[in-house]
């Protein structure tokens, strides 16, 4: 079952929108190796404000998460990448549906 997830958005450095888009799409092999993100969506709000949006079964596996590969890339590239550090919201997950 879902019950925790995942807000981070991003606001992509003038001229860096194409590398931020490519960081989010390339994240997705390291997310495919997490066992515990039971759904990961990257994703575009405006030309230069991205996403990522993930769920979990529970706190544990949202912290491992954070603590994991994407976390640490989006947290070491955000001067190089970013206007401001990425801005993180702990959801709780009311309903879902998700493909058996």
């Amino acid at each position: 079952m879902i019950r925790v997830g995942l807000l981070v958005r991003v606001q992509a450095k003038p001229g860096k929108e194409s590398e931020v888009a490519q960081f989010l799409a390339d994240a997705q092999a390291i997310v495919e190796q997490e066992p515990d993100t039971r759904a990961w969506f990257a994703i575009q709000f405006d030309a230069s404000t991205f996403g990522i949006f993930d769920v979990f079964a529970d706190d544990a596996g949202r912290q491992a998460h954070l603590a994991g590969g994407v976390g640490t890339e989006l947290t070491q590239r955000a001067d190089e990448l970013f206007t401001v550090q990425p801005a993180m919201e702990n959801v709780d997950v009311l309903a879902c549906k998700l493909p058996s």
